[in-house]
């Protein structure tokens, strides 16, 4: 399994675009092949920020997705809405209370 943690930070102004484009296609990337789990985070201190955290089948599952039109369209929309670089992170997990 691979996790896949992403950083993004919008203008306040962009915020709710932002969570209305998610809102639209969260459903349709969870059930997007090789995609276990979604979610998605604000942060707290700094609520401009927001963290989505998936885990994928595998570094192939997340590739296919990236290559995919549902991520084009996302990313599109979400891309210049953005004030900071956005970052993310390819993790494996090595422990779980689950």
């Amino acid at each position: 399994m691979l996790v896949r943690i992403v950083k993004m930070s919008f203008a306040p102004e962009n915020i709710e675009t932002f969570l209305n484009n998610f809102e639209e296609n969260k459903l349709k990337i969870r059930a997007f092949e090789g995609c276990e789990f979604l979610e998605l985070y604000r942060g707290k201190d700094n609520t401009n920020q927001f963290f989505t955290y998936s885990y994928w089948e595998n570094e192939q599952a997340l590739k296919n997705y990236r290559n995919s039109e549902l991520f084009k369209a996302v990313w599109a929309k979400t891309k210049i809405l953005f004030n900071e670089k956005p970052e993310a992170w390819s993790v494996s997990k090595e422990w779980s209370s689950e």
